[in-house]
């Protein structure tokens, strides 16, 4: 253990033999091991770990990077992944200001001295506010995800009920986390489907609104990029229960969307990805939160809001935290929800990108993404084989592609697809295995008329090779 190290290690701070055996000293300890009494013996490693040898800094350097080099991302690839992670264009100037010294190097974003911080992130949320139609919007949280289960939980303190209610088309991946961070206050019940169109099911949404209900929580467009035009009877059936409607929204599509607060939402939520910031792994997410400037919704917020206040100099104004004493960060322990590090700099990235746009520019980048994703659409579905779920009903952006008469898996398809230089779409049957052979492909504003030519030749040469194999060999291909 770490009592009979002789040296400091070049990595760990206070490893020399001196300040370590000060340290244990000051708490009253005289050994290392003497910090992990608390751990039971039975979970404790009773032999040397079979580590290789150690290299010096140079040498991991190199592994590291050789290994690093092994990655194809977008920019390698041709890619039509999305499901909550999406490939848009960047404009340089959304990098190059939240580069700036005063916005990246500080902890969440906040120096000591303030260079315009405060500013940045009010003119983010007045011009999020603007284009969700809604009043107040929050300092972002760490994802979608959790904006979303931080809306459900506003909406159980509002109205002093436990029960969310989201339909099953909502990723698999985002309720499980919604169900994790609701859990301790919060039931979450599944809506049913209609398996024709991906809508929600409305008659199975009424039978199961109660007393109990809280709040309606949706997606438009959705995960499987369905645009669901029946926001209105949802937040109408939610209004007449006396629970509230939660509406999640990919900020891109409302250049050519309705803004949900039209169709009756009382809370706004979503990713601000596709505002400005590129795809990361584990990176590079970002949630927002809406509402109306009602102190029932303002005082819900667990996250920081930033106002505009005129100073004692008549014409210069000032910014800063709005009602700051209903955060964590003032309540600590008695506060509603624990807030953290929170993702102040994609906050300002998000306003970069939606002053540059402008109205004009959003409403262009929306009706440019809903004729790509279209376009490709039909060619894959006019591939023997291949067809839409959910055909008939509009989307933004992703569509579900069933592979199921082509007698081929996502995952294979997926494979020879890499082969070619593509990044196929995502691969839903483990997720919604009913579905049999389906995968959810996006389209975005990047994509040129001849990348999406390329896809459908790859699959149309996929697809073909695979059903000549089964025919030359006499096998039955699969419906």
């Amino acid at each position: 253990m770490a009592d009979h190290r002789t040296y400091a290690h070049p990595y760990i701070p206070n490893t020399v033999p001196e300040v370590r055996d000060a340290m244990l000293r000051e708490i009253g300890l005289t050994s290392m091991d003497q910090l992990h009494d608390a751990i039971p013996d039975h979970l404790k490693l009773k032999r040397e770990m079979d580590l290789p040898p150690a290299m010096n800094e140079y040498e991991l350097r190199r592994h590291i990077e050789g290994i690093l080099a092994k990655n194809r991302h977008g920019a390698d690839y041709l890619n039509f992944l999305g499901a909550g992670c999406w490939q848009h264009f960047i404009p340089a100037v959304c990098d190059e200001i939240n580069q700036r010294s005063e916005f990246v190097t500080a902890y969440a974003g906040e120096p000591y001295e303030d260079h315009g911080r405060f500013q940045a992130l009010f003119e983010y949320q007045s011009l999020l506010a603007e284009l969700v139609d809604m009043d107040v919007v929050n300092v972002p949280t760490f994802d979608w995800a959790q904006a979303a289960s931080t809306a459900i939980r506003m909406a159980g303190r509002i109205t002093g009920r436990r029960t969310a209610l989201i339909p099953r088309s909502v990723d698999p991946d985002k309720v499980a986390i919604i169900r994790n961070y609701c859990t301790p206050v919060m039931d979450i019940r599944m809506v049913e489907i209609d398996p024709a169109t991906g809508k929600v099911d409305l008659a199975d949404l009424e039978s199961k609104l109660d007393g109990d209900t809280a709040a309606v929580y949706f997606e438009n467009p959705g995960y499987l990029g369905i645009i669901e035009d029946q926001g209105s009877d949802i937040s109408r059936l939610a209004h007449a229960a006396q629970a509230l409607s939660i509406v999640g929204v990919d900020p891109i599509s409302l250049g050519v969307l309705e803004p949900p607060a039209r169709y009756g939402a009382d809370i706004v939520c979503g990713d601000l990805q596709p505002l400005g910031m590129h795809m990361n792994y584990g990176g590079g997410q970002a949630g927002f939160i809406a509402t109306r400037d009602e102190e029932k919704f303002v005082m819900e917020y667990p996250s920081r809001l930033f106002g505009i206040v005129p100073t004692e100099v008549e014409g210069e104004y000032g910014f800063g935290d709005v009602a700051y004493e209903r955060t964590s960060f003032a309540l600590r322990e008695k506060g509603k929800e624990s807030v953290g590090t929170q993702t102040a700099l994609w906050g300002i990235t998000a306003g970069v990108y939606l002053a540059l746009m402008g109205p004009n520019g959003m409403q262009e980048v929306g009706g440019t993404i809903v004729q790509k994703a279209k376009y490709a659409a039909n060619q894959l579905s006019g591939i023997p084989g291949v067809s839409l779920r959910f055909g008939g009903t509009p989307f933004f952006k992703e569509f579900v592609v069933d592979f199921n008469g082509t007698g081929r898996t996502v995952a294979d398809i997926n494979r020879r697809l890499l082969d070619e230089g593509i990044f196929g779409g995502k691969d839903l049957s483990a997720s919604y295995p009913d579905w049999g052979q389906c995968a959810l492909y996006c389209v975005t504003e990047i994509h040129t008329q001849a990348d999406l030519d390329r896809l459908a030749g790859a699959v149309r040469a996929i697809v073909g090779a695979g059903a000549s194999a089964a025919g030359a060999s006499g096998e039955e291909q699969t419906p």
